[in-house]
């Protein structure tokens, strides 16, 4: 089965600078968290607290759930931790 994102929920976590975001494997969750330097390649002009983060996030949610995958399907564990090496 491949990965999916049905659910559009995302977190932002100021203390470990990430968002937070699930995906799902059949009837297994994945957990993602996506650094905050992730955010600033992306946008580096937008600013660094929840409201621009989670903007940028869902600005480039394709481009994250593509990056998420393929690091899902490298290594198929609950949780990940997706940085800039990533994309």
């Amino acid at each position: 089965m491949t990965l999916q994102f049905p659910n559009a929920s995302r977190v932002f976590d100021p203390v470990r600078r990430c968002v937070t975001f699930w995906g799902h494997d059949s009837a297994f969750e994945v957990a993602f968290h996506l650094d905050a330097d992730v955010l600033t390649r992306f946008s580096p002009q937008s600013g660094h607290d929840e409201a621009a983060s989670l903007r940028t996030f869902d600005t480039n949610r394709q481009r994250i759930e593509r990056a998420a995958s393929g690091v899902y399907a490298r290594r198929r564990q609950s949780f990940h931790r997706l940085s800039t090496s990533d994309f």
